[in-house]
């Protein structure tokens, strides 16, 4: 088996025991992104000199018999939203197509103190607004598994660069179901942390309240290791929890003794494919087997889950994105063609003596702010950019953005209710495989049912997980989730890593990595 084809702990464990060096296995990520992402496109940039010479440094440390971190010379690649000092963090958007931050996110931090080797950004939807990666201000991402259809989104590119073998972890984020989703589109095991759990600082903001980190790998064991990392209190971040961090690696072999796991009929009705219905149910059946009790629970307002993340999310998006203006941050337009146009126009006005069109000519700084937001956002951030500031504008805030809140409070109460009487809730993760690239660009609500499964546990602000428990006749990777309450992530693990034991759909990658073509 080649390197690139090990999982994350198989690989950390040869690292430690000195029988690879991190540089080998470094440019062995970078031959394979080499061999393969000219056709999957899961990355925005790649950094191979900067990735060498950290590797270089690590082996150099190992060598002196000096402590090296707790992720030891393992290449990672992060989603392009997390700000890295002195290069581009563009959050895949034109509007920071030059955008340099002079400062590291915390997550980011994280991974260079565990000796993280960062190879690269990966692409994502515009400013994680998306589930297909589609969205992106460059191209889109592919998926490994078929190249005409999506990896999934907003996290597309993190995703895909794990299930190609490109890198064996990717850190992503998820702001109604963007690590979960892709992760279950393409056949990988991607976590949702709970909100709190993961810093947000250095974040390109979406979806503020909504918003976490979370990492990408081949299996639990391997997403485990990664959140080790990077979760944890940080003071620079004042949603961040001051809970201690379990070492979830160590936990992930007790066996999980009278497991409940609740189940939702409603998830099991119109829309979802019948191939994920009947692979979502042999996973039920698996861990019947593994000796967990099935109980019938209900979440009766996950059904508006869909219509409050899309009044929320966009209302945080308007805001969080107003900083974007073309004079304080951002794109900026040609000013002296914008000049040069309002002067021209200006004399026309005045030749004609039409007074009506020089009071209605704008100036020129608030032409500056039109034509740089309209250049630099693509058209779905501008469509939610819309909906958020129509939603909060006077006379529609309380009818519905104060209405979403108070709903979102009941779906968080539901799964209160819930968790008394289940440990972790199973079922779906998508309504469907992935879906072919443009097949749902005509229609964005069909694109947004995509989220059905996830969005409530980001509207709760719980935890989720998401792992392979088949594939279609077209060959292409189901995946299920668990959720649990806040702040259980130890028992997500230890529940997927006690699936992953019992079966061993993880462990095939898509033919683009065991083919030489």
């Amino acid at each position: 088996m080649r390197l690139v084809e090990q999982t994350a702990t198989q690989l950390l464990a040869q690292l430690n025991a000195g029988e690879v060096t991190s540089l080998e296995l470094t440019r062995a990520c970078l031959d394979q992104i080499h061999r393969v992402d000219s056709r999957v496109k899961a990355f925005l940039r790649v950094r191979s000199d900067a990735a060498i010479a950290t590797a270089e440094e690590i082996d150099q440390r190992r060598k002196n018999g000096q402590p090296v971190g707790r992720l030891g010379g393992l290449p990672v690649a992060v989603k392009d939203l997390l700000c890295t000092a002195g290069e581009p963090t563009t959050a895949a958007s034109r509007m920071l197509e030059h955008f340099h931050p002079p400062y590291d996110a915390t997550v980011i931090a994280r991974l260079r103190s565990a000796d993280a080797v960062i190879v690269g950004k990966t692409n994502m939807d515009e400013f994680a607004m998306g589930g297909s990666t589609e969205n992106s201000g460059f191209f889109p991402t592919r998926n490994p598994w078929d190249l005409q259809r999506t990896p999934g989104g907003s996290s597309g590119g993190a995703a895909a660069s794990v299930a190609a073998r490109m890198t064996p972890l990717s850190v992503g984020s998820d702001t109604g179901g963007s690590i979960r989703q892709p992760a279950g589109l393409c056949g990988i095991t991607g976590l949702k942390p709970t909100y709190g759990r993961v810093s947000r600082y250095g974040v390109i903001a979406f979806a503020s309240s909504l918003d976490q980190i979370g990492p990408l790998g081949q299996t639990a064991e391997d997403v485990a290791l990664l959140l080790e990392v990077i979760a944890g209190h940080d003071p620079l971040d004042s949603t961040s929890v001051a809970r201690p961090v379990p070492r979830y690696t160590q936990s992930l072999r007790e066996p999980l003794k009278n497991l409940r796991l609740g189940v939702v009929q409603e998830h099991y009705g119109e829309g979802l494919n019948h191939e994920v219905a009947a692979a979502v149910r042999e996973a039920i059946n698996v861990y019947k087997s593994l000796g967990a009790r099935i109980v019938e629970i209900e979440l009766p307002h996950a059904r508006y889950g869909i219509a409050t993340y899309y009044v929320i999310a966009p209302c945080e998006a308007s805001s969080n994105l107003a900083r974007y203006d073309g004079v304080h941050y951002g794109h900026r337009a040609d000013e002296k063609r914008l000049i040069t146009e309002l002067a021209v126009e200006r004399a026309r006005l005045e030749q004609a003596s039409d007074q009506a069109g020089l009071d209605r000519l704008d100036n020129a700084l608030v032409k500056l702010y039109r034509r740089s937001r309209a250049e630099g956002f693509g058209a779905e951030v501008k469509r939610r950019i819309m909906l958020g500031t129509y939603a909060l504008s006077a006379g529609y805030y309380d009818a519905y953005y104060v209405r979403a809140l108070k709903v979102r409070r009941l779906i968080r109460n539901d799964y209160d209710a819930a968790f008394k009487s289940c440990d972790l809730i199973v079922g779906p993760v998508t309504p469907d495989t992935a879906f072919n690239l443009g097949e749902k660009s005509a229609d964005p609500l069909s694109l947004y049912l995509v989220d059905l499964y996830t969005v409530t546990a980001n509207l709760a602000g719980i935890g989720g997980i998401a792992l392979p428990c088949g594939m279609s006749k077209a060959g292409l990777p189901i995946g299920f989730q668990l959720q649990g309450p806040a702040f259980t992530e130890e028992t997500l693990l230890r529940a997927a890593y006690m699936f992953q034991q019992a079966t061993n759909g993880h462990q095939h990658p898509p033919a683009i990595v065991t083919t030489n073509a």
